[in-house]
């Protein structure tokens, strides 16, 4: 297991050295941009889409699984259909469905790409690398998956078994870069800080010190949150950080009912923390907010629209 570990870290630390993938990288990330920006008014609502705004999380994790449930199904089902012994029945029934499961997990492989570049767009240098790597890995499973599939329609089960097992041992591999990502990197993973837990109003400074337009970080009991300004004069405040990749909300700004992050370009509802706008998925924290003999007030027990603060606070109270 050691040997294992260590050899999967120095494959990681290997992949991200990799400086020459930065370029052909950027430039399929401006690519990207150019299909986005060409659906127009439609552009928003697609990229929301892709990235999971209106899930709550991304949406290639729940794809990738399938993915692999669908894959791992079909490479079962082709070790039962050349099982020695067993009753022909059997043997044309395994192998039939295994090619539905080929089917279904090809067409979810797809549909995890195209999810999975939306949210890789957006990673730099060492998580770029490693994730490039990893879609070049799933492109190249891809391909081995559709030709299996084409063998086993013409009759050729037993080449279209040793190829989606190549594809397989290779999926696994990718698999393997992917998780990398999420447990070791945060990516995909809700990246918005700590919540603020006090249900006492705390004062935090004039509300005259507070500029339209402009959040201003403060801190209540080692927790960091923003306050800002909304469009009619009222006092919002959110979590210290994006939930997307942790950008400082603190150097974002706020534009028509919407509080941006200035990394991605993230938008966020002033009234309610919702996704306007991704690519984060996650919604950013909102606490209660007031104005008191000239002083901004904050406490902890506001709403977050996923139930994430009080979610956390449940925890805490458990343990």
């Amino acid at each position: 297991m050691v040997q294992r570990s260590k050899l999967g870290t120095r494959t990681l630390s290997f992949v991200g050295r990799q400086e020459w993938l930065d370029r052909p990288s950027y430039r399929f990330e401006h690519m990207l941009g150019l299909v986005y920006n060409a659906l127009g008014g439609a552009r928003d609502r697609v990229t929301n889409a892709l990235n999971g705004a209106w899930l709550g999380h991304p949406v290639h994790p729940p794809l990738a699984s399938l993915t692999s449930g669908a894959l791992g199904t079909t490479v079962a089902l082709d070790a039962l259909s050349v099982l020695p012994g067993r009753p022909a029945s059997e043997l044309v029934d395994a192998s039939r469905f295994a090619r539905r499961a080929l089917g279904l997990g090809i067409l979810a492989n797809v549909a995890s790409a195209v999810t999975g570049v939306t949210d890789w767009q957006h990673t730099h240098e060492e998580d770029r690398r490693v994730g490039a790597v990893h879609g070049l890995l799933n492109l190249l499973a891809t391909g081995l998956y559709v030709k299996s599939w084409a063998d086993r329609r013409r009759g050729r089960h037993l080449r279209g078994i040793a190829i989606s097992a190549l594809g397989y041992g290779i999926t696994v591999g990718s698999s393997y870069l992917g998780g990398a990502l999420v447990f070791e990197s945060g990516i995909g993973i809700d990246q918005s800080g700590q919540r603020l837990r006090t249900h006492d109003w705390t004062p935090v400074l004039p509300a005259s010190s507070l500029q339209n337009g402009k959040p201003q970080r403060v801190e209540i009991d080692g927790v960091g949150l923003v306050v800002c300004r909304t469009g009619n004069g009222e006092v919002s405040a959110f979590g210290e950080f994006c939930p997307h990749l942790a950008a400082p909300m603190a150097d974002g700004w706020v534009d028509r009912g919407r509080i941006v992050c200035p990394w991605h370009g993230s938008r966020f509802d002033v009234d309610s923390g919702e996704v306007l706008r991704g690519p984060a998925a996650a919604p950013l924290p909102r606490y209660q907010a007031r104005i008191s003999d000239g002083m901004i007030e904050l406490r902890g027990d506001g709403h977050h629209p996923l139930g994430a603060s009080s979610l956390e606070a449940k925890r805490g109270v458990a343990k």
